[in-house]
């Protein structure tokens, strides 16, 4: 996991590890539906997955 994640609370990075996703540029393959669904992924931490991805110029999968 990478810093990319800093301000994400502990349960949404945990998810996100066992998910197999340790960067913005691996979220960005993943649907919002998709990590919306992952255990500790909640409303607050998809508005602050959104937003970095945003920054980087990059959005969920379609």
């Amino acid at each position: 996991m990478t810093d990319e994640f800093v301000g994400l609370a502990a349960p949404a990075k945990r998810a996100l590890a066992a998910a197999g996703v340790g960067s913005l540029a691996e979220l960005s393959r993943r649907g919002e539906g998709e990590i919306a669904a992952l255990h500790g992924m909640g409303p607050n931490a998809l508005r602050i997955l959104r937003e970095k991805l945003a920054a980087r110029g990059l959005g969920f999968a379609r």
